[in-house]
């Protein structure tokens, strides 16, 4: 930056506004030197240092041959014979042939280790790596995670490879400049730069943990790293979303944190191996809150169902809303999802619910969630006479060895089942329907219509305004608050 002098005239350099004046050009100055720093003049040291780590991925998969004009006329149309003498003589025929793809990945070991995406490799019969260098190597398969679309390749070099590190994709920020490299288009080695756009994007997995991107990724990109300014890989390129299939400025990377982990899964196992609480859980909704004891705030995981496995072993209930894992709060389902399954399988863990308006801390041994094989708790409950009643919009009566029998229920489930609802009610707005079975009614089971009757003036003693409800709807279950007026 050139320096730059002010001249400040004779007659006013005692005066307090031209001081003012001098300090405010000072900062000026001070400022457009940060500015200047913060704002890279080039990326070309960083492509020259991490290009040969970075690798095209070529994949070739045999497909089955044509078996006949496949759209170019309708099934039987006058031209359908002429089209299948032409495709004859062309020597197609119905012999299968070889398809190919292109796609990204980078190189994490000096003895050959190569991350991609899953989808670049999937199904693939053959798998050829190409380096900056030109060199070729083929690649076998060490493991594949459909759930974070990772995949581990090998290649078996003569030389140890050029290799780069993960670095921690939590401390990424919003507006951190960032590098993408890649083959995108199949055009070759490619670079492209820009920041982060957003943090914790969620596609549709579980384990989404995606760094939004406006750095130009198109087709082929995909497995290539996402670099931050200090040559760590934060991220794999593996979305875009896009109307024409180009890139528009909205591209996503998973988080190499999350990537990190199945890497050395995949290494070690050739598998993930994920924990397993053994829950089924629903988010906690505002309108559940005055429900609830103890609770003030829309947090934590709430629990619809505990089938056999650790959770149930441990003591846990149906209705706890689980606040914390392994000394960690808990946010809504996605976060215990993710801090459950990465949370090595064996392990004890601390699991604090929230009970009746009380804290417990229940101590569970995680399962592993590959393996995990959900079989609902069996427990028969007496039947009570059959009757019917409108309450609150709903139709119900106590659920018979019939209507179990008609809805494809176990014996297991005992409740009302609704058999209307009426589509003015705050129950219609809610959800729900005809062959909805009502299981609780503020955490407590129900056998009979005068159950429910009981909880809801229970309900309106203690001044609350809404009645939470267990609904099961062809056996899966969640939480519902409804209104009491």
């Amino acid at each position: 930056m050139t320096n730059q002098v002010i001249t400040i005239p004779r007659q006013l350099t005692n005066t307090p506004r031209v001081l003012w004046l001098a300090a405010l050009a000072v900062m000026f100055l001070v400022a457009q030197a940060i500015v200047a720093q913060a704002r890279p003049e080039s990326f070309a040291d960083l492509a020259d240092r991490f290009s040969p780590s970075v690798v095209n991925i070529t994949t070739s998969t045999m497909v089955a041959g044509r078996t006949g004009p496949q759209g170019i006329v309708p099934e039987g149309s006058p031209f359908e014979d002429f089209f299948r003498e032409f495709d004859g003589q062309r020597g197609d025929g119905d012999r299968p042939r070889r398809t190919s793809a292109l796609g990204s990945g980078f190189v994490i070991s000096e003895d050959g280790y190569v991350v991609t995406n899953n989808h670049v490799i999937e199904g693939a019969d053959e798998i050829l790596i190409e380096f900056y260098s030109g060199k070729e190597l083929p690649a076998k398969v060490i493991g594949t995670d459909k759930n974070t679309d990772i995949a581990v390749l090998k290649v078996e070099p003569d030389e140890p490879l050029a290799f780069v590190s993960f670095g921690d994709s939590d401390v990424a920020r919003v507006g951190d400049w960032v590098i993408a490299m890649g083959n995108p288009l199949g055009q070759g080695f490619s670079v492209s730069a820009g920041i982060v756009s957003a943090r914790n994007r969620a596609l549709s997995g579980s384990y989404d943990d995606y760094i939004q991107t406006d750095a130009a990724i198109n087709r082929g990109n995909s497995g290539g790293p996402l670099f931050n300014m200090d040559g760590d890989v934060i991220g794999v390129n593996t979305a875009i979303l896009s109307p024409n299939g180009g890139s528009i400025g909205i591209g996503f990377s998973m988080a190499s944190n999350v990537v990190k982990r199945v890497v050395v899964q995949l290494q070690q196992y050739g598998e993930t191996r994920r924990g397993w609480l053994g829950v089924r859980i629903q988010n906690v909704g505002e309108d559940m809150v005055e429900t609830i004891d103890g609770l003030d705030v829309a947090a934590g995981a709430m629990v619809t169902d505990v089938p056999d496995g650790p959770a149930l072993a441990a003591g846990m209930e149906a209705g706890d809303v689980i606040m914390s894992f392994e000394g960690k709060k808990v946010a809504d389902v996605r976060d215990l999802v993710k801090k459950v399954g990465n949370t090595e399988v064996g392990k004890t863990v601390r699991v604090v619910v929230l009970r009746a308006g009380k804290s417990q801390t229940l101590k569970v041994t995680l399962g592993r969630r590959e393996e995990a094989e959900a079989v609902p708790a069996s427990q028969p409950i007496p039947e009570s006479e059959p009757q019917e009643k409108e309450i609150l919009g709903l139709t119900v009566a106590p659920l018979t060895s019939e209507v179990r029998s008609e809805l494809g229920l176990g014996e297991e489930i005992s409740g009302l089942v609704v058999s209307d609802v009426n589509d003015t009610s705050t129950a219609y707005e809610k959800g729900l329907r005809a062959g909805d079975v009502l299981t609780e009614a503020s955490q407590q089971i129900l056998l009979t219509i005068a159950d429910l009757e009981n909880r809801i003036d229970e309900a309106k003693e203690a001044g609350r305004k809404s009645l939470l409800l267990l609904v099961r709807r062809g056996g899966d279950p969640r939480f519902v608050a409804l209104a009491l007026d």
